[in-house]
């Protein structure tokens, strides 16, 4: 099993590398204050308290999660909130986590679009990742939050598509505190990666990524 990171350095990559890098730790770091953020309008001040709203990577994603990312390139982050807290109740769950995917879904919004005009009026109209530092790296930041986004929409305990729908009804909540059910979606979030559905994920976010830069550059 090779080492992605000697791949790219290999295959001389080194600029995909450090875009990649900078994306995975900025948009996760972007994704967890966001919840933050949204967790104290609620009224719940958690993050405050625990010294978790800053833009420090370290405290979003801890050490295991940079090795990770050194390692095999996925990395993770957490943001400590205390729902009984919110206003909103149980409801408040619904817009605390979907905080997360809306910062990355806005993050990638904002890629496509400086994508698009610096394609349009600094590359000439002419869409290259693999030649163009800038477009690579606004594509590179687009496809990266378009994945994210959707992979933390997925209804699996602990992602947020899990958190929104117990927001939405107390069976939900009920049925995602089992512990089978955590135990389960842990496997199943393994099974995601093992089996290559992330790369095709991937694939798609690639593509759709591509086709709004390019659609904005012409």
């Amino acid at each position: 099993m090779s080492w992605w990171v000697h791949d790219l350095i290999q295959a001389g990559m080194t600029d995909l590398l450090v875009c990649w890098v900078f994306w995975v730790i900025f948009s996760i770091c972007l994704h967890e204050l966001s919840h933050g953020w949204a967790a104290i309008w609620q009224g719940d001040r958690t993050p405050i308290e625990l010294g978790h709203m800053n833009f420090n990577p370290m405290t979003h994603m801890g050490g295991l999660s940079l090795l990770f990312l050194a390692i095999v390139g996925i990395a993770w982050g957490l943001m400590p909130t205390d729902p009984s807290r919110y206003r909103w109740g149980r409801r408040g769950r619904i817009f605390v986590a979907g905080a997360g995917p809306a910062m990355n879904f806005a993050l990638a919004l904002v890629c496509i679009v400086l994508g698009g005009l610096w394609v349009r009026f600094g590359a000439g109209g002419n869409f290259d990742p693999s030649d163009d530092l800038v477009t690579m790296f606004f594509h590179s930041g687009a496809m990266l939050n378009l994945i994210l986004a959707a992979f933390n929409l997925l209804p699996i305990p602990p992602l947020d598509g899990s958190q929104i729908l117990m927001g939405f009804s107390y069976r939900f909540y009920e049925f995602f505190h089992r512990q089978e059910v955590q135990t389960f979606g842990l496997f199943l979030m393994l099974a995601i990666l093992w089996f290559g559905l992330f790369g095709f994920a991937f694939a798609v976010a690639r593509d759709l990524s591509a086709a709004g830069i390019t659609l904005i550059g012409t």
